[in-house]
């Protein structure tokens, strides 16, 4: 891992641990947990689902490995470990989502829920492209984005330093759309944050049964 972004994400994951989880868990009314309903009301029961940056695996993969067959991919061991512990149902993957490359066509379904803001905003575009690929054709995808403008930047969070970068809504729109998906769901919605509210672009989508041509395709990963 030689952005010193990301390495700046895995080693504030790694350095919270347990606090991430207790954090996330705390947040009432967090809008994931109704859009994780509404994303799984698309599938079939036991449906292959990918879920990007999945953290300590609560409580968004352990909603989804109630139904579904998961895997959760993170850049952090430590929330690796974790996820292990508390979804021992689910499989589980540590790489970096960008680079990660998976066969055509191997999930129904492909979940980022508060994570694709931690990647740099340029790698946003082809992760979308490289998702639609990982999809069956009429594959569902559920994302959580930033609702403003940012190029980028390293912010004190949880008590870490930690990367956070986003497009604005109609960028966000562009991208996904490009990437060859038709929206079902696009909102802008606030997240009761312990802080305060803090406004994300939800968008749940589906793959178009013909996808534009992408070279983002591809096998690797660490278990």
């Amino acid at each position: 891992m030689t952005d010193p972004r990301k390495r700046t994400v895995a080693a504030g994951y790694d350095a919270i641990g347990t606090g991430y989880g207790a954090w996330a868990g705390a947040i009432r009314d967090d809008p994931r947990h109704s859009m994780l309903e509404r994303f799984a009301g698309f599938l079939p029961e036991r449906a292959r689902i990918l879920e990007l940056g999945c953290g300590p695996g609560v409580p968004s993969t352990r909603q989804l490995a109630r139904r579904f067959q998961v895997t959760g991919i993170d850049i952090s061991p430590e929330q690796l470990e974790l996820a292990r512990r508390n979804v021992p149902e689910a499989a589980f993957l540590e790489a970096d989502m960008a680079e990660l490359r998976l066969a055509p066509g191997s999930f129904d379904g492909v979940v980022a829920l508060y994570s694709i803001l931690h990647l740099p905003r340029e790698e946003h575009g082809p992760l979308f492209e490289r998702i639609a690929g990982w999809l069956v054709p009429g594959g569902f995808m559920l994302v959580t984005l930033g609702a403003v403008d940012d190029p980028g930047s390293i912010e004190q969070w949880l008590g870490v330093p930690m990367f956070f970068s986003s497009h604005d809504p109609e960028a966000n729109r562009s991208l996904i759309a490009d990437a060859g998906f038709d929206p079902v769901v696009d909102e802008v919605l606030e997240t009761p944050e312990p802080s305060g509210p803090v406004c994300f672009h939800w968008v749940l989508a589906q793959r178009r049964d013909r996808l534009p041509p992408s070279p983002h395709q591809g096998v690797s990963g660490r278990t």
